[in-house]
């Protein structure tokens, strides 16, 4: 077959979990054929199948670009951070040839009965190696920044998905307001922090504990940006799949804070770091119901809705801890996400 595939009929091949056949005749170029098992995928439309020989090949097929994550990595790679490398790839269809990391992510391991102190230690010490990674690094194109448009528009998420499409609500002006008024303070805070480099979805499950060093390595980092230091180490502490607690994560968070301290960083004071941490998870967390609340609308994936109970309980319980925003939970209490149906 001749390699100049049409992208519209490698997309129009891909039916369940079969390799599209111009994905088959490409991998074989690449001296990688051989019988391919497709891996469950995330909440994107990248598709992924592990290969033999310790590889795994990736498809993002439109609306998906791989150029970002193309991009992010090579940044990453020449920084000698822990990611999977490259070995081949084609922009136009959407393929990518990757080294395989193994199988066991922080989420397995953790649920095996792995530490959990031992990994959130070395997960938040991956977390410090990217932040200095990202320093002078003046040669290289800079990440996207996690700008104050780009909050704004992460803000209406949570308005537009969480409260107008889930609980088919209508703000008046005086709800509009009080919303608006929360959203300045969590984009000024983050607009205060240090910028750095960010992975911007560092939790357990892009988390992968290495087969040849037992050493944790990085996927899915392609949204990578330049943004405010605390924001990996809520995306990890506030995590989908296990709650912590308000005391665990506040313990974890000031050991975060002296490792920094360590490294000669310049810093706040505890209280002032605690805060910025929580304002920043309360960002996050209004952003993610509604990502997981478009997930299942708009993609069908309504899987998703079942963890909106435990990050409205994040957002409560950070309204709680912040003597600033705590007049806001009686705003929020009526907006408590029903029980999903099925």
């Amino acid at each position: 077959m001749s390699q100049s595939f049409l992208a519209s009929d490698v997309h129009r091949a891909v039916t369940g979990d079969t390799l599209p056949t111009a994905a088959a005749h490409w991998l074989a170029r690449q001296g990688a054929a051989g019988s391919a098992c497709a891996i469950p995928g995330d909440a994107s439309g990248r598709r992924y199948w592990r290969l033999p020989r310790g590889l795994i090949f990736m498809y993002a097929p439109p609306p998906e670009d791989i150029l970002p994550f193309l991009r992010v990595q090579h940044r990453f790679s020449r920084a000698n951070l822990p990611v999977p490398r490259v070995l081949a790839a084609r922009t136009d269809l959407g393929f990518v040839l990757l080294e395989d990391l193994g199988k066991t992510d922080l989420r397995a391991l953790l649920d095996a009965g792995g530490d959990a102190d031992l990994w959130m230690q070395r997960a938040m010490a991956l977390i410090l190696r990217l932040q200095r990674a990202g320093q002078g690094r003046v040669a290289l194109p800079p990440l996207p920044s996690f700008s104050t448009a780009r909050m704004k528009d992460e803000s209406t998420l949570f308005t537009d998905w969480y409260l107008g499409r889930h609980l088919d609500l209508i703000l008046d002006r005086s709800q509009t307001d009080f919303l608006q008024a929360l959203f300045a303070v969590l984009r000024e805070s983050a607009a205060a922090q240090p910028q750095v480099w960010v992975h911007r979805d560092f939790h357990a499950r892009n988390l992968m504990v290495r087969e040849d060093t037992g050493l944790l390595a990085m996927i899915d980092f392609q949204d990578a940006v330049c943004g405010p230091w605390t924001y990996d180490l809520a995306s990890l502490l506030w995590d989908r799949y296990w709650d912590w607690g308000r005391v665990r994560r506040d313990a974890w968070s000031l050991d975060f804070l002296a490792a920094m301290c360590r490294h000669g960083a310049a810093l706040p004071p505890p209280a002032d770091f605690l805060l910025s941490v929580r304002r920043m998870a309360l960002q996050r967390n209004l952003k993610i119901l509604g990502i997981f609340c478009r997930l299942a609308y708009r993609d069908g994936k309504s899987g998703y809705l079942d963890f909106l109970p435990r990050f409205w309980a994040y957002v409560m319980d950070a309204l709680d801890a912040d003597p600033q925003l705590r007049s806001y939970q009686e705003i929020f209490a009526p907006w408590q996400p029903p029980s999903p149906v099925r």
